[in-house]
């Protein structure tokens, strides 16, 4: 199924938040997005709508297992091209930056020829 970028995004950012405070508020997502939380209701009413997300009795938001993959996929791609490009030599700022440009628009076929590589340097 084809997700378009600012649903990966935000389904990522869920991830981090769960990750970070072990819940997901509507707050902590515009937060981490930098976005208005008007923002994130319609994002998470399309993401509901999507199957990618439900809401829990005390309105929190709950990752679907097809939500979950998708965070986790995008989740991983950020932290393996932002170490990569850290090792390089790229100031960690900038690597993240990039890592979020670039998660998104690669191929499976080039992100898993980016991580055989990364094992075969003992990494």
């Amino acid at each position: 199924m084809e997700i378009r970028k600012s649903a990966e995004d935000y389904l990522e950012a869920m991830l981090m938040v769960k990750e970070q405070y072990g819940y997901i508020r509507s707050i902590d997502v515009a937060e981490k997005l930098g976005v208005t939380k008007p923002s994130v209701s319609y994002a998470t009413k399309l993401l509901r709508e999507n199957g990618y997300i439900t809401m829990d009795h005390a309105n929190m938001i709950v990752l679907t297992d097809a939500g979950s993959e998708i965070a986790t996929r995008i989740y991983t791609r950020h932290k393996v091209l932002t170490s990569f490009f850290e090792k390089l030599g790229v100031d960690p700022e900038i690597a993240r930056e990039d890592a979020c440009k670039v998660e998104h628009d690669l191929s499976v076929e080039t992100f898993d020829a980016l991580c055989r590589h990364i094992e075969s340097m003992g990494e």
